[in-house]
């Protein structure tokens, strides 16, 4: 077994949808919110109906389950957040991920059976403020994302068994100090805040830089025709790098991405479980260039700078078109079920992502689309969203597989 294997897979989950495609896919546990609280207002996120069955479908299949509660927190926010932990601790929720020291100290009264993790928004970057929280009762500390590989060694070395580690492993990364910015509140207004969960990410938006004595004359940074692109940073991608993690003291890689849709989830996750199980890196990054993504880098791990000064728009080469309910032998290969997502054709090439498998390809054929009063019918393609389609395999199709283009 390779060192990296003990590490725990965190894989976001912004929705009931996510959830499922990143327990699928090999999370260990997975992070999600509540309706309030949480850094990723516009996520699905979950009511507290929808938390419980979220939590009831991970237990059932040994997933943990992390609750963020690490916006910037008023006077008001703390008044109700007691109600919500008590709620917490009785659906025995794994853990609450906490950036304010008030909050912190509620989840300590409210949420006794619940485990406190320290939010990177906390920027915890050196031995003694881990410690100090260690001391409140945190069991985990999620890392300032500024530090690099040898400064997490050098601050587990002196914290020792005394507190987890746990570090962002994969994507979008923010020009502020672990995410901590004012820039959208101040372009737009308080209620678009990134420290509330409602980032305009401004920093995403193309640039010019202007001298003030010639406000007409915008100087443009970026010569390539697409603008400039000063405050965008680039995303991480730490899949080559796993054994460097573990031996800097890490003890969870965490994937970002609670605004992302399933299959980013699903094959992200897939990715890296692949990986931390033994499996070559080169193998699964090809597969991680073609999700939905900024230029990748290791962020700050090794000291290299992690802005991109170039165009923002995302790289992406698959479309999740499909995903799979179930598939019955039929003549030399399988009759498969599937529920459309997006277009697609005859004679198209389709990949297929199924946990625990390697790639798999097959060409689409002929396809039938059930109608309700007259049964399957045949269709010229695939294209009414969330629609029943079958068609043949030539291998079988498990629940919740992904059929991309």
């Amino acid at each position: 077994m390779t060192r990296h294997a003990t590490m725990e897979l965190l894989a976001p989950a912004g929705g009931l949808e996510q959830l499922q495609a990143a327990i699928r896919f090999g999370a260990d546990a997975v992070y999600l919110a509540g309706s309030r609280w949480g850094m990723r207002a516009r996520a699905t996120n979950f009511t507290n109906d929808g938390l419980v069955e979220a939590i009831r479908y991970a237990h059932e299949r040994n997933v943990a389950v992390h609750v963020t509660i690490n916006t910037l927190m008023h006077d008001e926010d703390l008044d109700a957040l007691p109600s919500f932990l008590r709620f917490l601790d009785e659906q025995r929720v794994d853990a609450v991920i906490v950036a304010d020291l008030g909050a912190m100290l509620l989840a300590r009264e409210h949420a006794p059976h619940v485990h406190v993790h320290v939010s990177t928004q906390a920027s915890v970057t050196n031995a003694e403020t881990a410690l100090a929280y260690a001391r409140l009762g945190a069991t985990r500390i999620v890392l300032a994302r500024e530090l690099t590989l040898a400064q997490i060694a050098e601050l587990h070395a002196r914290v020792g068994n005394a507190v987890e580690l746990e570090a962002f492993a994969h994507g979008a990364m923010c020009v502020a100090v672990s995410g901590r910015c004012l820039l959208s509140s101040a372009l737009v207004g308080p209620d678009r805040s990134a420290s509330c969960g409602n980032c305009t990410q401004p920093c995403r938006w193309t640039w010019s830089l202007v001298e003030e004595t010639r406000p007409g004359l915008p100087l443009p940074l970026e010569a390539d025709g697409n603008g400039s692109y000063l405050l965008s940073a680039n995303d991480l991608c730490m899949i080559e790098h796993l054994d460097e993690l573990a031996a800097a003291g890490i003890s969870s890689v965490k994937i970002e991405g609670r605004n992302k849709g399933a299959y980013y989830v699903a094959a992200v996750t897939n990715a890296y479980r692949h990986v931390l199980d033994g499996d070559s890196p080169s193998t699964w990054l090809s597969e991680l260039e073609a999700t939905s993504h900024r230029p990748f880098s290791t962020g700050f791990f090794y000291g290299n700078p992690t802005q991109n000064p170039g165009h923002a728009e995302y790289a992406r080469d698959r479309l999740l078109v499909a995903v799979a309910n179930r598939s019955t032998p039929s003549g030399d290969g399988w009759l498969s079920e599937v529920v459309c997502r997006n277009k697609a054709l005859p004679g198209d090439q389709i990949t297929v992502l199924s946990p625990g498998q390697p790639i798999r390809h097959f060409t689409l054929g002929s396809v039938e689309r059930l109608s309700p009063e007259e049964g399957w019918q045949p269709a010229d393609r695939m294209s009414v969203n969330m629609e029943p389609y079958r068609f043949t395999t030539p291998f079988a199709l498990h629940e919740g597989d992904m059929l991309c283009l």
